[in-house]
């Protein structure tokens, strides 16, 4: 079930919202987990662009989710922000707690939202879900718009944990989690360092487009309001499982 919404905010969903915009609302948001750093391969546009700022006009869909492990469906939010930080639409869709649905999820949230001004995915981790791995390259390929995803720990590496939890289809996980390729620590202007993977763009371009969107910490705006509004339609039952 995907629903979505452009252009401003319903005022219903807004009393469901936190009275504080703090991120100290946790949503068990997932991990782009990667070994060594690697720049994906540079299109066209990005190459032309690389050395410029993006637009203060330009709008991101920025991606977070809700969920515990017992639930059957997650609650991924999708909040179209533009440069000033101004909420220009959402939308949700309920990904599988611990299925392969991830991706055609986000996709079919990204299709009913019918944006054609969205100038980049900025995602708040790429394995969410309980392993539910997002294909950055997917999402790339299919709506030709940069993706950004940005985490917050190191890590050596999930695939032993594919492995025990999945052990019949774990190798496929990790074959659409290799295909994320490798992230680069970056530090913001606020001074918070986080690890970012990008598709379609080159990381520097990546880091522009994400301190853009951070006014504090390490979060971008985007990923901070999707994830509040996840966890705040979780909690209250709005969404009912398809």
């Amino acid at each position: 079930m995907v629903h979505a919404q452009s252009n401003k905010l319903n005022p219903a969903l807004l009393l469901c919202l936190p009275q504080s915009l703090g991120i100290t609302l946790r949503s068990n948001l997932g991990r782009c987990e990667t070994l060594t750093e690697h720049v994906h391969e540079i299109g066209p546009l990005d190459a032309k662009t690389e050395t410029s700022g993006w637009k203060s006009g330009i709008r991101v869909l920025g991606i977070a989710e809700s969920f515990e492990r017992s639930d059957e469906r997650s609650t991924v939010a999708g909040v179209v922000m533009r440069g000033d930080m101004r909420i220009d639409g959402y939308g949700f869709c309920r990904p599988i707690v611990g299925g392969t649905d991830a991706t055609e999820q986000l996709m079919s949230m990204y299709e009913v939202l019918d944006r054609e001004d969205i100038r980049a995915w900025m995602l708040g981790g790429s394995v969410i879900s309980w392993f539910n791995v997002v294909n950055l390259q997917q999402l790339y390929q299919r709506t030709r718009i940069p993706v950004a995803c940005v985490s917050y720990h190191s890590s050596d590496g999930i695939e032993k944990y594919l492995k025990e939890y999945f052990p019949t289809d774990w190798l496929d996980r990790a074959r659409v989690l290799g295909q994320t390729g490798d992230r680069a620590e970056i530090v913001l202007s606020t001074g918070h360092s986080v690890f970012l993977s990008v598709v379609g763009m080159t990381i520097n371009r990546g880091r522009k487009l994400v301190d853009m969107f951070t006014l504090d910490g390490g979060v971008p705006e985007p990923i901070r309001a999707a994830r509040i509004l996840a966890a705040s339609i979780r909690h209250s039952g709005t969404l009912r499982p398809p």
